[in-house]
């Protein structure tokens, strides 16, 4: 069973192809044993970090103290990452089944999915679906509620989806859900599971199949499949379900056709989080270990393109900027860091006098003094990856036109027609500004 496969339209339809046997089998066991079948499927989280699903919802049911809450992240924001919205699209029964069943593991009172306003096709489907899973009560009696926030980055960070449920604004907090949960209050620490989309996504098929089912694609420590997303300078933008451990040259050259026709592959960024991947890294299997032994990470499964007629200072200038203009300020070192990137990568851009590479690398560096969220970590990863690797690009740069002057997207994606093989990407984004207002 893929998780991104045919379209499923109704409930009806959800069944007939296997759905709501995970939720039952759940409820016919104690949450205990639901947690140990996770645990034993191996299943990492498929929103950044990969970790363990099965150990993370054991601490939640097993420490702290007050209300227990489980939320599924549905906020997606990271650059060239569509697959959460994919698989919304796809089949949003079996992302509620599993968040059901996620509650009932960890003895959850409420259950919550934040999605942004702006994601209206996939707000209708999971409405739908949920509306038609509780006429046919099938969620296990859990009580499911959708929240509609705001269309910004740290919307998608767990404390920052905890703030916008709670009726804030998206502001990061210190305490992790784990620690300090969802309406907590002292002595009350309400411990709060927070998975997004693709993780919940794989939950039924575990419980209904067993763990085997997970484990009968992947690698011993990746087990399953992963939805990935590719674009930029391919010749199919996309989005695609494959194993783990598959080489991340196969999902670039097989998957997406590889780059256009006399073209080579210059830079990969994985999203806006990680360092940048070259080509020789291509054979790169894409499961979480391989990747990090590789100086990256898996991050959201999402990969920009950039062929050999890209500008890497404009390419770094457009993912800096992004996160100087997504940060919250409410860590100084962050918006001033990112902000003082941003200004130096947009000097050489234009062909002025710059900062020192040296400054520019020290800002992105210092940018993780005192952070909440992991948004400044992404820059200085990013920016220090970029800048020491096209060294000789960037100092060619300083002070002279462009060599490499065409205009590149920044992806933010908004939309994706698979009949085209192409993404639609916000271009309003250039007018947006670091206090998250736009340009009338």
């Amino acid at each position: 069973m893929a998780l991104l496969g045919k379209t499923v339209t109704s409930f009806a339809e959800y069944v007939d192809t296997g759905g709501g046997r995970g939720l039952e089998v759940a409820l016919g066991a104690t949450p205990e044993a639901v947690i140990d079948e996770v645990a034993k499927s191996g299943l990492r989280g498929r929103g950044g970090a990969g970790f363990p699903t099965g150990e993370k919802w054991r601490s939640i049911r097993t420490t702290g103290t007050g209300t227990r809450f489980a939320v599924c992240n549905g906020a997606e924001g990271e650059p060239a990452t569509f697959k959460d919205r994919a698989l919304m699209r796809t089949n949003p029964y079996q992302i509620l089944e599993g968040l059901a069943i996620a509650g009932y593991a960890i003895g959850a009172e409420r259950c919550y999915i934040g999605i942004k306003e702006t994601f209206t096709e996939e707000v209708r489907a999971i409405s739908r679906a949920l509306e038609e899973m509780r006429e046919a009560d099938a969620l296990g009696g859990k009580s499911l509620e959708v929240v509609v926030g705001p269309d910004l980055y740290l919307f998608g960070e767990e404390t920052g989806l905890e703030e916008v449920i709670e009726g804030r604004p998206p502001l990061p907090r210190i305490a992790r859900p784990f620690m300090l949960g969802l309406f907590a209050s002292p002595p009350k620490d309400n411990p709060t599971l927070v998975n997004n989309i693709e993780t919940l996504a794989n939950v039924p098929w575990i419980l209904a199949d067993g763990p085997g089912w997970l484990r009968s694609n992947g690698t011993e420590t990746s087990p399953g499949t992963m939805v990935f997303t590719v674009c930029g300078d391919v010749t199919r933008e996309g989005v695609f379900e494959l194993p783990l451990g598959t080489p991340l040259r196969s999902l670039v050259e097989d998957q997406a056709g590889g780059p256009r026709e006399g073209r080579s592959i210059k830079a990969i960024f994985p999203g806006a989080s990680n360092t940048v991947i070259l080509p020789e890294q291509l054979d790169t299997p894409l499961d979480f270990d391989s990747m990090r032994e590789a100086g990256s990470s898996l991050g959201a499964g999402g990969f920009a393109v950039f062929d050999d007629t890209a500008c890497m200072i404009r390419a770094a200038y457009l993912y800096s900027r992004f996160l100087w203009v997504e940060s919250c300020a409410q860590c100084p070192a962050c918006k001033f860091g990112t902000g003082e990137v941003t200004k130096g990568l947009d000097e050489i851009e234009l062909g002025g006098r710059a900062p020192d590479l040296d400054l520019i690398l020290a800002r992105a560096k210092s940018s993780t003094d005192g952070q909440k969220c992991g948004l400044p970590t992404g820059e200085s990863l990013l920016m220090q990856s970029v800048v020491q690797v096209f060294a000789d690009e960037f100092r060619h740069h300083v002070g002279t036109p462009c060599s490499l002057p065409r205009d590149l997207p920044f992806h933010k994606i908004i939309g994706w027609d698979p009949t085209m093989n192409r993404f639609e990407y916000d271009l309003s984004y250039a007018s947006k500004h670091p206090d998250w207002t736009f340009d009338s």
